[in-house]
């Protein structure tokens, strides 16, 4: 094949955030196909972030991000290994990444499905086994299909399982570990906290007819 140009390695590059070698390297491997060099060098991160997932990461960054208008906000820790890479701008990026996702999925819980108490699990378990859509049929089609849904709540509930806001072709988790690879360091999403303006708290509702009686003098 033709020899690979500068101009499709900066373009890999600006597409992955990999090292220029990295991207030459992928594409050589791939005869040229971008998609393919793409998910190459997801793999090659994949592979790397599995390596230092066992490494102390306590270092790190807690950042915020207030929604348009103010009446949603989030609180989101993200650790690294070192100082040094807590103060890179890649870092910084994806952290504030990180908290917008958290607000753009109200239904996210928890960072992991590995998170999720047990006990959640075995009384969602309980209602799925009792829905109308399942009666009558055989113990062991009813266990299968509610495991399945079961897997999928589990999903919607963690934040590493979602797709990318920016690039749904990515989770969260693959955006996590594409920045390890960069990065060189351990990143754990440790923990975040959502804040919904008014959330729990029981606004009173008046009869607008006596309302208005009672402005009047009526009543």
């Amino acid at each position: 094949m033709a020899e690979i140009s500068a101009k499709v390695v900066k373009e890999l590059r600006d597409k992955t955030g990999a090292g220029m070698m990295d991207c030459k390297k992928a594409l050589k491997e791939n005869d040229g196909d971008m998609q393919k060099a793409v998910e190459w060098l997801r793999q090659k991160g994949i592979a790397s972030a599995a390596k230092k997932e066992g490494r102390v990461a306590a270092e790190g960054l807690v950042d915020s991000y207030i929604h348009t208008g103010g009446r949603v906000g989030v609180l989101v820790e993200v650790n690294c290994e070192t100082d040094f890479v807590a103060r890179r701008d890649e870092f910084k990026t994806l952290v504030r990444d990180i908290a917008m996702q958290v607000a753009a999925c109200p239904n996210v819980e928890y960072v992991k499905t590995d998170d999720i108490p047990g006990a959640d699990l075995e009384k969602e378990k309980a209602i799925e086994m009792g829905r109308e859509d399942l009666a009558g049929k055989p113990e062991n089609i009813r266990e299968k299909i509610v495991m399945g849904r079961i897997e999928k709540r589990k999903k919607e509930l963690a934040l590493m399982d979602q797709p990318f806001i920016k690039d749904q072709n990515i989770t969260v988790e693959e955006l996590v570990k594409q920045a390890v690879a960069k990065l060189g360091e351990n990143i754990q999403v440790r923990r975040f906290q959502r804040f919904v303006l008014g959330e729990g708290i029981e606004k009173e509702e008046s009869n607008f007819a006596e309302e208005v009686a009672a402005q009047a003098g009526l009543k």
